[in-house]
């Protein structure tokens, strides 16, 4: 799971960012970074050995709930970040759409566009931490 260098870059990445938005986040934030990592390890419980073609139901499944929670956190949130996480997860869940239809894009523009879109939520939650974190300083509160 964590044998190559970017996997572990990209694990070192994750575990900073989550425990940033649990220790200074608000609420939008902590619940968003506790699905992420549940999500993640989920991940990588269920993710075959790439040797099969086909859709890989349980990360689509995995992916579509995350899209579910990052769609809800936007709703009921009046932070921006959450749009920007759900926009993203909906790449995710597009792309495993395209598996589904057999549309069959190359491997590589599948693992690109998955492994982009996480950072790019991951990059969502930070600034939507920082900024929820700014605005608690400047009110006095922290």
């Amino acid at each position: 799971m964590f044998d190559t260098l970017p996997t572990q870059i990209g694990a070192g990445l994750t575990v900073l960012v989550v425990a940033f938005a649990f220790l200074k986040g608000d609420e939008p934030e902590r619940i968003g970074a506790g699905a992420y990592v549940l999500a993640w390890f989920a991940s990588l419980l269920v993710q075959g050995d790439g040797a099969s073609p086909g859709t890989q139901w349980g990360l689509m499944g995995i992916d579509m709930i995350m899209l579910g929670v990052w769609v809800a956190l936007a709703w009921k949130s009046r932070r921006s970040w959450p749009v920007w996480a759900a926009a993203l997860q909906s790449l995710v869940s597009v792309s495993h759409v395209l598996t589904l239809v057999d549309i069959r894009p190359p491997a590589s523009a599948f693992i690109a566009v998955i492994n982009l879109a996480s950072v790019g939520i991951l990059l969502a939650l930070a600034i939507g931490t920082f900024w929820a974190w700014q605005e608690r300083r400047a009110a006095g509160l922290e």
